[in-house]
């Protein structure tokens, strides 16, 4: 079998959503990358998550041809694929559907950055896509969708913003590797709901300073980061 690791990685990750109650039956998928070899790894469509061994992860390339796998991939692989050609830093990739991230998305608004748990893990508010042309739809959508996520963050750093809201539809998220961009997907569910909770308490709220914003954010992530052991 090819890439075991990556395909255990990848099963566990897809596992964290369903722990974390970001997915219902089978919606959403987690992948990961092998850069050196070039090939993700990636849930198979369809598949409830309590059946999945890592065997059923399919392995494809970049280019989106399947190497190794009895399964299809998820509908969402050529999102996956353009986030990893476009963001060679990344290493893993979630969807979900989760409730108010979702809804933040439906809404096609950014999650403001109300306040420091935002601010750890997110360098400002979380950016929503412009909403997809019926010719983008009509097309290749799912790639489309990639493309509008690619072309939303032309003047952001993806390593300081590892999230989206794609218009009209979900979140993606991404991180180091598959189990980070989970992790991130989890956070991202957790702040949507205080910002929504935010909004009705304050509905004029401004957000965190960006004093605050940057000090929260760099102790944990700048160059000088003083979070953990």
């Amino acid at each position: 079998m090819l890439l075991p690791q990556l395909r255990e990685d990848v099963l566990k990750a897809n596992l964290e959503l369903v722990r974390a109650g970001l997915v219902l039956y089978t919606f959403g998928n987690a992948s990961g990358v092998d850069r050196t070899e070039g090939l993700v790894a990636i849930k198979p469509s369809g598949v409830p998550y309590e059946q999945m061994t890592p065997a059923d992860i399919v392995v494809c390339d970049l280019s989106g041809k399947i190497i190794e796998g009895r399964l299809k991939p998820s509908s969402d692989l050529d999102t996956h694929l353009e986030l990893y050609r476009e963001f060679p830093a990344i290493g893993g990739v979630v969807h979900t559907h989760s409730e108010f991230a979702t809804a933040w998305a439906q809404a096609g608004r950014d999650i403001p950055a109300f306040g420091t748990t935002h601010a750890d893990y997110f360098h400002g508010p979380v950016p929503a896509t412009e909403a997809l042309s019926d010719a983008e739809i009509q097309g290749e959508y799912v790639l489309n969708t990639g493309k509008a996520i690619v072309r939303r963050f032309r003047d952001l750093d993806p390593s300081a913003m590892p999230a989206v809201l794609v218009a009209g539809h979900a979140p993606f998220t991404w991180g180091k590797n598959a189990m980070d961009a989970a992790h991130n997907a989890v956070i991202l569910e957790t702040v949507a709901r205080m910002a929504f909770y935010t909004t009705l308490l304050r509905p004029d709220g401004l957000g965190v300073s960006q004093a605050l914003l940057n000090r929260h954010y760099l102790r944990k992530h700048g160059t000088d980061a003083t979070y953990g052991q």
